[in-house]
């Protein structure tokens, strides 16, 4: 049995594969204190409804939101930070490109280490790495006893250019870790040793903010697994989705700021990619917010720097945008009369008022429910009733400040949450320069399925692909996620005509992978190295990725390298350089370990002796009116049903909705290609 578990800010999703191919799902409530509980709890029911035993789990992969959640909370870890002398405000002063320039009154995300728990230690490399003033005995005993004088649990350590030398960082770094047991203690050049100043500093204290706490979940993650029985320690998955060990995530939990909404995007992918489908934006719409990505040839686009609620973090993700539209973001009338809807969601707890825990705003569930397009019968993950009466007295309110009556402001809410999610299509189909129309849109998450069709006629998509079991789609993720990092050091090297300064920094990154996959546990014949450089023009500001391969060059490899580079600064900017010099600023290595396959069931046609898919028909409020729709249950559907909207396709994790004009066929793995129509 193989496990997977992404836990999100409103339900946790379980999905199991046994032996013989037969998915298992579930869906239960976070539990947001301690959300290990929420991973027993649903590792439990799964294994109890499918009849497997603890003992027989030979795989559990996580995905979380703890160091998310912390950083956006700003309840991490009291902090100190190390740095070189003279660059004690690096972190306040941040970097000259402001997201509001102009505007006098714009709020600074806070500093997560105050000046006065930030400390200098008089030592310099130079840019090229040669050591100007090595680190002082006197001075590091200085700082030593600074640092016992303060309530810290966590120590970061970033001193200038160790990118290009980390032996004065792990100098200090080791002292402090000696003197202070109890403390976290992070370097800059083992979490990331780029040249950018600010952003590896950056990285590097919310690395420290984050640490303890994701140190002490971990730790609760494996004692509740080992009470299970579960007989192998959980896989946690990275923003870039690679999956590693609880050891490597205490190390790096900076990599994990993405964790769950990479995992989507990799089960949306290995969905899409069976049913013929490469080219995708996916689209994960929870219940807190919704999260797009671009996918091209079945590979997801991956960042290496991203802003996390206005906190810089230069790690590899997964290029995800998010928006704070999800079904449980509140919709409201502002001061001026307009609806609003989101960023703010009800969350978990209280919850949409349909949920019946109390929630007293309207939500984008109770505006589905009061329209019908959600079963009122429904229940949602293990015993949740909805309450049609909670959610139509709070949909109503909202009519009532609008002077309409509560469909038409139902209406409203769906509309403008919908434009909310168009917009962040665009953002990574149209701004990057594709064409919608090219691509499918992949819906999945407990809402997802609910909106992806209106969403896509108003992007201009023409197909929607909602996937067996959509709500729990990330969960499904973590099964088909190798086990990967990636390991990036600048380089800072002009190309010349000889390959050696190259495979210099190569040897030391493919010694670092080896070092890498010891303690990941993975074996020799497994194992799996290929080396990207980070390439642009002298005097630029970006740069590009370039793939050579497993890394081995020579000196006739140049060439083709650099014009590789043309290429691609030709297909991304539209124009190349082909005479001025290159130089590389980063060199990766991406080390891997094959998933084991999965090979999905596939679902049998329709036969005469089977029950047709149409339980019930009801009226349905669309823009263009109350239509009859037809109801189906998703697991009555056979290959190759076709079904025309509008029609309501119902499941256990998630709801599917098909406007009228629409049209839906059930492919050979019981994946919905749907027609968007017009």
């Amino acid at each position: 049995m193989r496990v997977g578990v992404d836990i999100g800010g409103t339900f946790t999703d379980i999905t199991a594969v046994d032996d013989q191919g037969v998915f298992h799902i579930g869906k239960i409530p976070s539990t947001l204190d301690d959300q290990s509980v929420a991973l027993a709890q649903g590792v439990s029911g799964v294994l109890e409804r499918s009849g497997g035993q603890a003992g027989e789990v030979d795989y559990l992969g996580h995905g979380t939101t703890v160091a998310t959640n912390t950083l956006l909370e700003l309840n991490g870890s009291p902090t100190a930070l190390v740095v070189t002398r003279g660059f004690r405000d690096v972190l306040e002063i941040a970097r000259q490109k402001r997201p509001s320039l102009y505007d006098l009154f714009a709020e600074k995300p806070r500093v997560l280490v105050p000046r006065s728990r930030v400390f200098e230690i008089d030592e310099r490399l130079l840019g090229d790495g040669t050591e100007l003033r090595p680190v002082q005995s006197d001075d590091l005993a200085t700082l030593l006893e600074k640092l016992a004088q303060i309530d810290v649990t966590a120590v970061a350590v970033c001193f200038l250019h160790s990118y290009r030398d980390p032996a004065h960082e792990i100098e200090v770094a080791e002292a402090i870790a000696e003197r202070f047991p109890d403390r976290y203690v992070t370097r800059s050049s083992e979490v990331a040793p780029e040249f950018r100043e600010y952003e590896r500093l950056s990285t590097t204290v919310i690395n420290a903010f984050i640490g303890p706490r994701m140190d002490r979940y971990v730790s609760m993650l494996e004692k509740r697994t080992n009470e299970l029985g579960v007989p192998v320690p959980p896989k946690i998955i990275q923003s870039n989705g690679g999956i590693v060990s609880p050891d490597s995530i205490v190390r790096r939990p900076v990599s994990t700021l993405l964790s769950g909404p990479s995992a989507g995007v990799l089960g949306a992918a290995w969905v899409s990619e069976r049913s013929g489908f490469t080219e995708l934006v996916t689209f994960d719409m929870g219940g807190t917010s919704t999260d797009v990505c671009l996918v091209r040839d079945g590979e997801a686009l991956v960042t290496a720097e991203r802003s996390v609620d206005g906190y810089i973090v230069r790690t590899p993700s997964a290029n995800v945008h998010t928006v704070g539209a999800g079904g449980g973001s509140i919709a409201q009338v502002d001061g001026a009369g307009a609806l609003q809807v989101g960023p703010r969601s009800a969350g978990a707890r209280p919850g949409p008022a349909a949920y019946g825990h109390g929630g007293t705003r309207a939500t984008v569930t109770d505006a589905n429910i009061v329209l019908s397009r959600q079963d009122p019968d429904q229940v949602i993950g293990e015993g949740l009733h909805l309450d049609i009466e909670a959610a139509e007295r709070v949909v109503e309110e909202i009519g009532t400040a609008l002077a309409i009556d509560v469909e038409e402001a139902a209406l409203g809410v769906i509309r403008v949450a919908n434009s909310h999610m168009a917009r962040a299509v665009r953002g990574v189909s149209v701004d990057n320069g594709d064409d919608p129309r090219d691509l499918a849109l992949v819906a999945y998450g407990g809402a997802g399925p609910l909106h992806a069709v209106e969403v896509a006629r108003e992007v201009g998509m023409r197909t929607v692909i909602v996937p067996p079991n959509p709500g729990t789609l990330c969960a499904l993720g973590l099964l088909v996620s190798e086990v990967r990092t990636e390991i990036r050091q600048s380089s800072l090297l002009d190309l010349g005509d000889s390959a050696a300064p190259l495979q210099d920094v190569i040897a030391g990154l493919r010694t670092s992978a080896e070092e890498w996959f010891i303690r990941e546990g993975v074996p020799s014949a497994e194992r799996s190295t290929r080396f990207v450089l980070d390439m642009r023009y002298q005097r630029q500001n970006f740069e590009l990725p370039v793939d050579i391969g497993d890394g081995v060059l020579t000196d006739t490899d140049i060439p083709s390298i650099i014009d590789r580079f043309h290429e691609i600064h030709r297909k991304t900017y539209g124009f190349a350089h082909a005479g001025s010099g290159v130089r590389v600023v980063n060199i990766t290595v991406i080390a891997s370990q094959p998933v084991e396959p999965l090979e999905p069931t596939t679902l049998p046609t329709r036969t005469i002796a089977d029950r047709d898919s149409i339980i019930a028909t009801r009226d349905v409020r669309f823009p263009e009116g109350k239509l009859p729709s037809t109801i189906h249950r998703r697991e009555l559907l056979r290959s190759g049903d076709h079904i025309d909207g509008p029609a309501v396709i119902e499941q256990e994790d998630s709801t599917t909705l098909l406007p009228p004009g629409s049209h839906a066929l059930v492919d050979s793995y019981g994946t919905l290609i749907v027609e968007v129509g017009k």
